[in-house]
């Protein structure tokens, strides 16, 4: 075990672990989805209930190896082992899913795609340290925290970070086209727009939530040329938002302290090692994340096997070199002649989805390009068609999942009328 990490060997680590380099191939989902009630709906679960799901859950053995966790507020993911190219991630990924869907329906409980609780406010089901910690330091920030640990949910893609070297399969590019390519999957894939029963304003409220819940941890690093180096600075300067200690202790960490200066020395606490650094890595959740892989963190949960969609489309635009090249040109336009876009961008997606002009027109384009890139790979097919209908409902009306969401509600509920400003 370290005893003196450096700040040096720090960086040199996070750049190592985070960036693995290889022909990118693999392609990955965790699923995050909220759980109702079948016979109410409006009616938060009582935790009892779902530690009965996840205990018939854990009898059950997954055909393709799918892993089941429970996040803070009741969320259930299901995270599946890569595949070789999207069309085998989504084959085994469904079939693990509907064997959870199914055990899910035998305990009277429904999985809902939705970016946030649209209903009511979960409390907190997990009670580790670690939950207690990150609950205490978010609420120094205000209510944002609690919203993100309890109530938001997600469609996670994973692709390989890619090879060394220049082009659009090299690794800088890739990191450079997620984040250009990031307001895209927000606004195509926007569906949170509704919290408490409540029109928020926002397309993707979720989005909105992560971005005001601690900017040193959830909005993207500055550009670098050297992203390794850029995550490494990132990671060292996010502040440390707990500290492992013993299951009975209090992991709350001094207020305001960053790995890096925690790295420095800090009177009455050892340093930390490279085991603490690993650990604070699991804490940081921009929308790209390196893990070895690219986490692409920035898409809502999503209706029914729209997940799919979500899926089919990223690594289209990443992997595909032609539909990578037509993307990066398409999001020019917002970047403005910056390498990566502005934090007003990202909110503006997450406000208005494709309903944005600027914003919308990437959209179009990119879900063009990504159609095209499936018309060319072996086995996408169904995917493709799947895609073009998305494009046809969602896209090229200005439209969002979220927008069905605000008319299921208007119908529902006259004189629906959103919040103002912050979610």
């Amino acid at each position: 075990m370290d005893v003196d990490l450096r700040e040096e060997d720090a960086e040199a680590h996070v750049h190592g672990v985070c960036f693995k380099t290889g022909p990118p191939e693999r392609v990955g989902v965790e699923l995050e989805w909220l759980v109702h009630d079948s016979a109410d709906p409006r009616s938060p679960v009582p935790v009892d209930r779902l530690d009965a799901l996840l205990s018939s859950i854990d009898t059950h053995t997954f055909t393709h190896g799918g892993a089941i966790t429970r996040e803070p507020g009741g969320q259930i993911e299901l995270s599946a082992p890569p595949g070789i190219g999207v069309a085998e991630c989504v084959a085994q990924t469904a079939v693990d899913l509907e064997a959870l869907r199914r055990i899910s329906a035998e305990h009277g409980l429904v999985l809902v795609g939705s970016g946030l609780e649209p209903l009511h406010s979960p409390a907190r089901v997990l009670d580790h340290p670690r939950y207690r910690a990150m609950e205490a330091h978010f609420d120094r920030a205000g209510p944002w925290g609690r919203v993100m640990m309890r109530s938001t949910a997600s469609a996670q893609v994973n692709l390989d970070a890619g090879e060394r070297g220049a082009g659009v399969g090299g690794y800088h590019h890739r990191w450079q086209l997620a984040h250009r390519l990031g307001p895209v999957l927000v606004a195509a894939f926007a569906n949170s727009p509704i919290h408490r029963g409540a029109v928020t304003g926002w397309r993707s409220t979720r989005q909105a939530v992560w971005y005001w819940t601690d900017p040193g941890r959830t909005r993207p690093p500055e550009h670098h040329s050297d992203p390794g180096l850029a995550w490494a600075r990132y990671a060292l300067d996010a502040p440390v938002l707990c500290i492992r200690r013993s299951e009975q202790a209090d992991w709350a960490a001094p207020q305001g302290l960053t790995f890096r200066a925690w790295l420095r020395g800090v009177p009455g606490l050892p340093r930390p090692n490279r085991d603490d650094l690993d650990y604070h890595l699991t804490t940081l959740f921009p929308p790209v994340r390196p893990r070895g892989w690219l986490e692409l963190r920035m898409i809502d949960a999503q209706p029914g096997d729209g997940w799919q969609v979500a899926a089919a489309a990223a690594a289209a635009l990443l992997d595909d070199p032609a539909a990578a090249d037509c993307a990066y040109e398409a999001t020019e336009p917002y970047c403005r002649g910056r390498t990566l876009p502005d934090h007003s961008v990202w909110l503006r997606a997450a406000r208005l989805g494709p309903a944005d002009p600027e914003i919308g027109k990437a959209v179009r384009t990119c879900l063009a390009a990504a159609e095209s890139a499936l018309g060319r790979s072996a086995g996408t097919e169904a995917l493709r068609r799947r895609l073009a209908e998305f494009i046809e409902q969602y896209a090229e009306q200005g439209r969002c999942p979220a927008d069905d969401q605000l008319d299921a509600l208007r119908r529902g509920v006259r004189g629906a009328r959103p919040k103002e400003g912050r979610p």
